[in-house]
C-alpha cells in the first residue's frame, strides 16, 4: 500500500499499525512523490489525503483515472463536507474515511477494497487444503493453524494474491519492505525456506523458476 499524507506523525502511526498487522506500507508526503513512486512500483491500494502541499489529492485521483489506472483508492481526509465526499467519489475514489478515525476501521475498509478488487465477499483465501484469513492473518492446513513468523505471513499472503504468476526477488522485496528499510541479500531466501517447510503437506507449492524468480501454484 502507498500512503500519501503530509502529516508526518499521522503517517508514522498508520505505517506502524499496518506493519504490526503484517502489511508493509510506504509513505510519501506529496502528489509529486506519489507519482514518482507509482511510475516505477506497483501497489495494491492507495490511501490518499486531499489537502497536500502543491497538487491536491483530487488532482492525483483525476489524473490516475484519466489514464485508466484502476488501483483502489481510499480517501483519508479531515474534509467532511458532503460536497467533498461527493467530489472524491465522482473523481474515482473507491471509499472515503474522515479524520479522526479508528485504525481498525481503516484496516477493515482496506480489506473490503481488496475483496472487492478480487470479486470476493469473504476474507478467506482458499487454496485446496490451505485457508488463509486476511483479517486475522492466520493460515490453516487441514485444520491445523500454522505457526508463521511475521515475514513468513507477509510472503505467504503475497504469493496467495499472485497465484500462478512469477514474482522476482525485486517484486518480493518491494512488497515486503519499506522504501527505507534495510534487508540482507539472502533474507528472502531464508524466509522462503522457512515458509516452504511450514507449508509441507499443503496444496500450495512454491516453485523456483530458475533465472526468473518464484511461482506459487495450487496442486489439486
Amino acid at each position: 500500500m502507498l500512503l500519501i499524507e503530509d502529516n508526518e506523525s499521522l503517517a508514522e502511526s498508520v505505517r506502524l499499525y499496518f506493519h504490526n498487522e503484517g502489511h508493509p506500507l510506504d509513505w510519501v508526503n506529496s502528489v509529486e512523490k506519489a507519482q514518482n513512486s507509482l511510475s516505477f512500483d506497483e501497489f495494491d491500494l492507495l490511501i490518499l489525503d486531499i489537502n497536500l502541499p502543491g497538487a491536491s489529492g483530487f488532482q492525483l485521483l483525476r489524473s490516475l483515472r484519466s489514464k485508466g489506472n484502476r488501483i483502489p483508492v481510499l480517501v483519508l481526509t479531515a474534509r467532511t463536507e458532503i460536497d467533498d465526499r461527493v467530489s472524491a467519489l465522482d473523481f474515482g475514489a473507491d471509499d472515503y474515511l474522515a479524520k479522526p478515525f479508528d485504525f481498525r476501521e481503516l484496516s477493515a475498509r482496506c480489506r473490503a477494497l481488496y475483496r472487492r478488487e478480487r470479486g470476493k465477499a469473504s476474507n478467506d483465501i482458499i487454496c485446496g487444503n490451505l485457508i488463509y484469513d486476511l483479517a486475522v492473518h492466520t493460515a490453516v492446513v487441514n485444520g491445523v493453524v500454522l505457526d508463521l513468523r511475521h515475514r513468513e505471513r507477509q510472503l505467504l499472503e503475497l504469493f496467495l494474491k499472485n497465484l500462478d504468476r512469477v514474482l522476482t526477488k525485486d517484486d518480493i522485496s518491494n512488497r515486503l519492505y519499506h522504501f527505507d528499510e534495510a534487508y540482507t541479500p539472502n533474507a528472502i531466501e531464508q524466509t522462503l525456506t522457512r515458509l516452504r517447510k511450514q507449508l509441507t503437506g499443503s496444496s500450495l507449492i512454491i516453485k523456483t523458476i530458475r533465472g526468473l524468480g518464484y511461482l506459487a501454484h495450487v496442486d489439486d
